[in-house]
């Protein structure tokens, strides 16, 4: 499981999720605020983005959510340019 630990009023909350899947045997990685220790006690794995204002954090953890799906296309060789069942519009006026 990936999960967006920044820091926001709903951390708690977050942390036991985090807390019932791990005890259900998922592997958890998270995306955490630097300067944010707890999260590091519950997940196998921290990626630690800036601290910022809790609104624009989800804008800073797209960065790391992003690569992670890109090198997890590449590695099961998967075309990361031509994805599947992807939906195109085109809009006339």
């Amino acid at each position: 499981m990936v999960a967006v630990a920044t820091d926001s009023p709903v951390l708690e909350k977050l942390i036991s999720n985090i807390q019932e899947v791990r005890a259900r045997g998922a592997r958890v990685i998270g995306i955490a605020t630097e300067g944010n220790l707890e999260i590091g006690q519950h997940c196998d794995e921290v990626v630690r983005v800036p601290s910022t204002h809790w609104l624009l954090n989800p804008l800073l953890a797209v960065v790391p959510l992003q690569l992670l799906a890109y090198f997890i296309a590449t590695r099961r060789g998967l075309n990361v340019d031509q994805p599947r069942n992807l939906a195109k519009t085109v809009t006339v006026e």
